[in-house]
């Protein structure tokens, strides 16, 4: 490892005293550094917008690439320069030459005449077919441009669209999609256009039969000729095309095989020997592993079925989606019968390991200078009735230090056991339900315990139950329901320094106080940036959570004043609603733009004057406003100064935060990113004990504003991340003066050491 560090700062050493020296030293005679190409449109027929277009797209399809540059300087340029000719290539002028390095790009790499013929036919791609491209070199001081003048012409528009017309069902069948064709009049012509009508009508025929059927079948011919730089389509049916893909096929009989091993080379003419005919399908089991019933909602085809893709596609999705089959293999085989088309469908189906275990070990820090670690071990057993069920059981230790600061010696331990036993289809008494997507719904029961200590404070245990339902609706719509969810959190031990803080501050004792919720919730989650790739789109999750009203009605419940309870626990009443609204706005290939709105409102009832406090919101920290330290911000105007020096856990029952974040890659793995934040959170009902935490008119006048900028390390799986932030606008301060941009000064130590906050993370902040 010192070896290494040396190594780079060595590296580092030479680059800086090199910075200034020529690229092109080491070059042969006659030759030249190539440095990029530039790409220029000679004629004015062309508007301003399509030239830029022109332009961006050309230059970026012109080969060689040249030397890659950070800041400007060619820095792997310069170390293979720097380098010379090592004799070991695990020297360490061996490693700047082969390992970092990068060889020059010369001048006599550049073919001319192929990216003349590269781009002449991406613009005639685009409807310029009169178009002419020229290349040229421009050499300075041993480095070299290209130079490409484009002459586009005038771009052909499409007039008429044609498609062929006979007596065929399948001729009739792509008559009936060209109200939704891609191809319009007086659009220009485009072959990626062309490509992906085809696409759009390769989908539509496997929707209505067609498995066979393939975009290459298709063939749209241009006729330039008709002048006026316009041009029409001719839609066709290729005469190669084979008679399977003309026929439209209806499914025959259906095989199942969850016993399959890829090594096992089974074959289809086994005469299904052992199969079971159920609900339009056969299951061929001879270990009898899996209930028939597993697979009937799994399947979404049935005999006598049109074949189409959707189905295809859904039924292999859903098979996986069971979570007990760790390969998928599917086949259609043809067939006549009484002179129809028919296929035969098999699936081949290779099962995970029944048992499995896992060990899972993070380390987290947080904004209050807290640094832990976690351990979790799962068992799972999968398809434990025999119809797909999974049964986890997970058991979970971990804990967070300080070696300084305020909480020092007040490490936290945490422990629990959670179980949880997952159908793979809604269980719903006297009625039978499923998706249309797919995915497989599921059913949960969970029942779990879990304890906390924090050293010198307190000990709490909880106890949580659960039954619901999870389904998706498509890739980006999911929805959670629970209708029975039952949470009973009490005290174990509180010590003497706790209850000796409660004293002179009130607010901590909402932390330890007993809490009986029995309810029921409802989680929405849309997600546009599901399986795409790209950080670019909406995503809106809205939670509701209801707790005590049908406890409510059976013990006709009270006020806080006279609480009602049940089995001698207290139930907590309250209705509480949470919205978590993103948008994702793409800047360029290397930045993107970050917003969120949080917004969450607690009504407390009955047997309740606030939220309970696991229920309750909280503000500030790593992922929220970062210019203040975890949970110690609010509520509203309140500020607990030193009274809450042992552990700040400030809540609220109503909460609005805003984010907004401007991210850029700056080299490699290095992205960097400068936020606002803002928001606070409210108490629904006005508490003496936190004086200015109630919610009022006022309450835009009460948000903590702050600012910051990070660093970010992306390594594909895993974000590190540093943000540093300070405040702007302090809600606790008199009204004319919570702003305090005035005093920002990076240069006094005792500002910085009263207003910097720095928050280390796993991940985007959001």
């Amino acid at each position: 490892m010192q070896r290494t560090l040396v190594n780079i700062a060595i590296c580092i050493t030479a680059l800086l005293v090199a910075s200034g020296c020529s690229t092109t030293a080491r070059l042969l005679a006659g030759d030249a550094l190539y440095t990029g190409a530039d790409v220029r449109v000679a004629d004015r027929q062309v508007n301003k917008k399509e030239r830029k277009k022109i332009v961006s797209e050309s230059e970026g399809l012109v080969r060689p690439l040249p030397n890659k540059k950070v800041l400007g300087i060619p820095f792997k340029l310069l170390l293979y320069n720097m380098a010379g000719n090592p004799k070991r290539e695990n020297s360490l002028a061996g490693k700047m030459k082969y390992k970092w390095g990068e060889p020059p790009v010369l001048l006599s790499s550049v073919n001319l005449d192929f990216n003349n013929r590269v781009l002449q036919s991406t613009l005639e791609n685009q409807g310029y077919f009169n178009s002419v491209v020229t290349g040229d070199t421009v050499v300075h001081k041993k480095k070299a441009r290209a130079v490409y003048e484009v002459t586009a012409g005038s771009r052909y528009v499409i007039k008429d669209v044609i498609l062929e017309k006979d007596s065929s069902v399948l001729l009739g069948d792509i008559a009936a999609s060209f109200d939704n064709t891609l191809l319009k009049q007086g659009q220009y012509f485009n072959l990626s256009v062309i490509r992906a009508e085809r696409e759009r009508i390769d989908a539509f025929l496997k929707e209505r039969g067609y498995y066979y059927f393939d975009p290459d079948f298709l063939i749209v011919e241009a006729d330039s000729t008709i002048g006026d730089h316009r041009v029409n389509l001719y839609v066709k049916v290729k005469k190669t095309a084979p008679p399977p893909a003309r026929n439209p096929y209806t499914i025959n009989n259906i095989y199942i095989y969850p016993g399959y091993r890829l090594s096992g080379g089974q074959q289809d003419d086994t005469l299904h020997r052992g199969a079971v005919y159920y609900n339009g399908y056969y299951l061929v089991d001879r270990g009898n592993t899996y209930k028939p019933k597993m697979f009937a909602q799994a399947v979404r085809f049935s005999s006598g079925d049109v074949y189409n893709r959707r189905s295809h596609l859904q039924s292999i999705n859903r098979l996986i989606n069971l979570g007990v089959f760790k390969f998928v293999k599917n086949n259609f085989e043809a067939k006549q019968v009484n002179d129809s088309s028919k296929l035969d469908v098999y699936y081949y189906l290779t099962s995970l390991p029944r048992k499995s275990i896992r060990l899972d070990i993070n380390a987290n820090t947080k904004s209050n200078n807290l640094a832990g670690s976690a351990v979790t071990f799962s068992w799972r057993n999968r398809n434990t009735f025999r119809a797909g069920e999974l049964l986890t059981i997970n058991a979970t230790g971990g804990f967070e230090v300080q070696f300084s600061g305020q909480l020092r010696g007040f490490n936290t331990y945490r422990g629990g056991l959670e179980s949880k036993l997952t159908f793979p289809r809604f269980i719903i008494p006297f009625v039978n339900i499923n998706t249309r997507s797919g995915f497989m719904p599921k059913t949960n029961l969970l029942l779990a315990y879990d304890i906390l200590t924090k050293e010198r404070l307190y000990t709490m245990n909880s106890f949580r139950a659960g039954f619901g339902y999870a389904w998706k609706e498509t890739l980006t719509k999911e929805h959670e329901v629970n209708p029975i969810a039952i949470n009973l959190v009490q005290p174990l031990n509180i010590s003497q320094l706790y209850a000796d803080s409660i004293l002179t501050n009130p607010a901590l004792g909402k932390v330890v106080e007993r809490q009986f919720i029995i309810g029921s919730n409802y989680n929405f989650n849309y997600n546009e940036l599901t399986g795409s790739g790209v950080l670019k789109g909406l995503y809106f999750n809205a939670n509701l959570d209801l707790s005590g009203n049908i406890a409510g009605l059976l013990t006709r419940a009270g006020s806080g004043g006279n609480p009602k309870s049940i089995l001698g626990a207290v139930f907590s009443q309250y209705t509480r609603v949470e919205t978590d609204i993103r948008y994702y706005i793409k800047l360029s290939s290397k930045s993107n733009w970050a917003n969120r709105i949080i917004a969450g409102v607690g009504v407390p009832y009955g047997n309740s004057t606030e939220l309970p406090f696991i229920k309750q919101f909280f503000a500030g920290g790593t992922n929220s406003i970062r210019a203040f330290r975890s949970r110690a911000l609010g509520p509203g105007t309140y500020y607990s100064g030193d009274n809450n020096r042992i552990l700040p856990d400030q809540s609220g029952d109503i909460k609005l935060e805003l984010n907004t974040e401007l991210r850029a890659k700056l080299f490699s793995i290095v992205h960097g990113a400068l936020f606002i934040d803002a928001g606070n959170i409210w108490l629904y009902n006005a508490n003496p004990g936190k004086p200015g935490g109630g919610f009022t008119k006022n309450f835009l006048k009460e948000m903590a504003v702050g600012a910051g900028a990070g660093i970010r390390f992306d390594i594909s799986f895993l974000v590190l991340r540093l943000d540093v932030a300070f405040p702007i606008r302090k809600p606790w301060l008199p009204e004319n003066e919570r702003w305090v941009i005035d005093q920002i000064n990076f240069g006094n130590s005792n500002w910085l050491r009263q207003n910097l906050v720095y928050n280390i993370g796993i991940g985007y902040p959001f």
